[in-house]
């Protein structure tokens, strides 16, 4: 699972979805920790049954894939191209069509969205949300792969 440095260990499950919920990314926070936590609350999501958590949950991450879609248009701070820099580039996680991470935010976001409609059959609704699930952490690898080469 994905590491999120604004949450603290607590004993419950509870807690941690509470505090999952109750408490935004840092509108400072940058695109690692953002990803990070959209794949916190994704996984909290697939094992989540009740209701009124779902929604609460999948309306935190639509805030939080929103956020993720503004700083993915953004200009990188040093420090997360010094990370993009380091390690080996192996061939990408993601297909040639989908190299662009705004557009697999995008899909995202859509997913969510026609999650949280509460029209959907339970099968359907589980069903989109292990896609949603999968494609949050496919793109939580992609925007951490080394790609930038030195001169």
């Amino acid at each position: 699972m994905a590491t999120v440095p604004t949450l603290t260990h607590l004993q419950s499950d509870e807690s941690v979805i509470q505090q999952l919920i109750t408490h935004p990314v840092p509108a400072d926070a940058d695109l690692f920790a953002t990803v990070d936590r959209c794949a916190a609350l994704v996984s909290v999501l697939l094992e989540t049954d009740d209701a009124a958590t779902r929604a609460a949950l999948c309306e935190r991450l639509l805030q939080t894939l929103r956020q993720l879609r503004h700083l993915s248009d953004a200009d990188l701070p040093p420090h997360l191209i010094a990370q993009l820099i380091e390690g080996e580039k192996l061939a990408s996680c993601v297909p040639d069509c989908w190299q662009e991470t705004a557009i697999q935010v995008d899909y995202a976001l859509d997913l969510t969205q026609a999650i949280m409609c509460g029209t959907l059959p339970a099968s359907v609704a589980k069903g989109l949300t292990g896609l949603l699930h999968d494609l949050v952490w496919l793109l939580a690898a992609f925007v951490k792969e080394p790609y930038i080469t030195t001169h």
